[in-house]
């Protein structure tokens, strides 16, 4: 599966050159992890960003989010976010950062 390479790209302007981030090419998509850790990615057209379980349902609440669910099992604590409520670079920056805050509480792997 392709991903939304203009979306990858839009991160990777909001993370900078952050030493600590790495990319890699998961989920028929690409990651982009904080210590080993995945913060956000893209698959297809939309965002995967890793929130942690106490934070799902308020996620779940803003405009285009969607609990992750690649197997037919949904994991709580990531979510998919369509790219129509990525539109406007601020919307996608909070994302992004959220993504980035939860990894950044994990220890590094």
């Amino acid at each position: 599966m392709a991903y939304d390479e203009g979306l990858a790209e839009r991160i990777r302007q909001h993370l900078g050159a952050d030493p600590d981030m790495a990319e890699k090419r998961m989920f028929g998509g690409i990651a982009f992890l904080l210590h080993g850790n995945m913060a956000v990615g893209v698959s297809g057209d939309d965002l995967m960003v890793r929130v942690g379980p106490d934070a799902t349902d308020a996620a779940l609440a803003r405009p285009g989010a969607q609990l992750f669910d690649m197997t037919g099992r949904p994991m709580r604590g990531w979510v998919v976010v369509d790219s129509s409520a990525l539109t406007e670079d601020e919307a996608l920056a909070e994302w992004i950062d959220e993504g980035y805050t939860f990894a950044a509480g994990l220890p590094p792997k």
